[in-house]
């Protein structure tokens, strides 16, 4: 069997596998389907410093290869996090990540200050795709300025792993991952869901009760692909892939464009065991080629 480890900054996964956050819940609710401790890292689901009740419905929708959410970080807070579920995942021995969501720069860093001191979360993922409120509603994560700003305030505060998860939808992602990795970031993770939106044309309405919503599946990895390739180039960080990724073949496809981990979201509510499928199917690829550790393929493509 291969090595299957790589490190993400100062953090260590025993395989580069990992679920998007929002696609796995906190992962107890899919200890019944896989052994949670085979996967590299479990991204639970956004937390924010308020209590969130989310988007009204209906706020999710079916596309060709794919989905839309608008699902809008419902959650109950980083206080009830703390106080309830962490003491649920706390002894899940592999690494159990809480992405952070925000509406200003102030939300990002109290919820940052508040996780730095769980010892069993060895990581953040920050969701800069959210809207500033501050600035009219424009994500932090479109501008190198807003991103930058909002990533050295948390780096201030949080003294762990620090990913930095980017939006796709921007002019140059490269430029986002420069700024942001400037700024104090360990390792960034793209793509987050790209914009789209659906119609009912019976009723000639939006599907979604917030008319557009964040696409994710099989039809965004080829974009998602070339943008890690592009920012696997841009860094010295490491990336996380993600986006699209629906078996062992397309997760080795981003290892090869530069990533050093990926994350699977929407395969998730298809099969809730494809994380650890993958993984097997990562292995089973280096033992096939005559690689001995996933580092070896690790921004291996031939151009």
């Amino acid at each position: 069997m291969a090595d299957l480890s790589v490190n993400i900054g100062g953090l260590k996964l025993s395989n580069p596998v990992m679920t998007a956050s929002g696609t796995f819940g906190y992962g107890k609710e899919f200890e019944d389907f896989v052994d949670l401790e085979k996967i590299g890292g479990i991204i639970v689901k956004g937390t924010t410093l308020h209590h969130r009740e989310g988007n009204p419905y209906p706020r999710m929708a079916e596309t060709p290869m794919g989905m839309l959410n608008a699902v809008g970080l419902q959650n109950k807070g980083v206080d009830y996090f703390v106080e309830h579920i962490y003491p649920q995942i706390k002894d899940i021995r592999t690494n159990m990540i809480v992405n952070v969501s925000g509406s200003a720069i102030e939300d990002y860093v109290q919820t940052a200050e508040k996780i730095n001191e769980l010892e069993a979360i060895p990581a953040i993922e920050l969701n800069i795709s959210c809207p500033n409120v501050k600035q009219g509603g424009m994500a932090f994560g479109v501008s190198a300025a807003g991103a930058s700003e909002v990533v050295k305030a948390v780096r201030e505060v949080y003294k762990k792993t620090l990913i930095v998860k980017l939006s796709p939808n921007v002019t140059d992602i490269a430029e986002i991952a420069r700024a942001v990795e400037a700024s104090g970031a360990d390792s960034v993770s793209l793509i987050n869901t790209l914009l789209g939106m659906a119609i009912d044309a019976e009723k000639r309405r939006p599907v979604l009760s917030t008319i557009t919503g964040g696409m994710s599946g099989a039809a965004v990895k080829p974009i998602a692909l070339r943008m890690v390739w592009q920012v696997a180039k841009a860094v010295k960080i490491p990336v996380v892939g993600l986006g699209g990724i629906m078996n062992w073949k397309d997760a080795v496809e981003f290892l090869l464009a530069g990533a050093s981990a990926i994350e699977i979201g929407t395969a998730n509510f298809i099969d809730p065991a494809i994380t650890v499928k993958v993984a097997d199917g990562i292995n089973d690829y280096l033992d096939r080629h005559g690689f001995t550790s996933v580092k070896d393929i690790i921004g291996g493509l031939i151009v």
